[in-house]
């Protein structure tokens, strides 16, 4: 009995140190707004890529980037002290902007710009993080409209990071 209690002991201590490592998807889809917090700053929420998830401005580490609205046009910014973002094309159609996207496995920047403006469907999107690391993105969706007296701005993008520090994506 002493030893079936000290296998079934050892089992369960086994199981429970045996914790699977969660893997951090590297595409996806995400939705992002500039709807704005407060506790004692105020704050956003933006998408952090190596993470996979939206955190607050004011997490850390803080999002890769935030959407805003000039009134007129979207832009993505982020707060990497890097000009980061490279308009890599515009696309007629959703379809021939995801397939655009999803054939895209490497590209060459010339010159990166300090925000991704006039953000609008059909665009690809290259980010480069403050550490070297880039993600593409396609937009799939805006919202631009007036809410509670301010300017509102919503983006729906599909996205694929590439944690190695290379500009060489993978294939779908």
């Amino acid at each position: 009995m002493r030893n079936i209690l000290l296998i079934l002991m050892s089992l369960l201590l086994i199981q429970l140190s045996c914790k699977k490592q969660e893997v951090i998807p590297t595409s996806g889809t995400v939705t992002i707004d500039n709807i704005t917090g407060f506790t004692q700053t105020y704050f956003v929420y933006g998408f952090l890529f190596a993470r996979a998830e939206i955190v607050s401005t004011l997490d850390n580490p803080p999002p890769d980037i935030t959407i805003d609205s000039d009134g007129t046009n979207l832009f993505f910014q982020t707060n990497n002290l890097k000009d980061s973002f490279y308009k890599f094309g515009e696309f007629d159609s959703a379809i021939s902007a995801e397939e655009a996207f999803n054939n895209l496995t490497t590209v060459s920047v010339t010159q990166w710009e300090g925000l991704a403006y006039a953000v609008e469907p059909g665009q690809i999107w290259i980010y480069r993080s403050g550490s070297e690391h880039y993600a593409k993105i396609r937009i799939i969706s805006t919202v631009s409209e007036v809410r509670s007296n301010r300017d509102y701005a919503e983006c729906t993008f599909e996205w694929t990071y590439q944690p190695d520090g290379s500009l060489t994506f993978p294939d779908k």
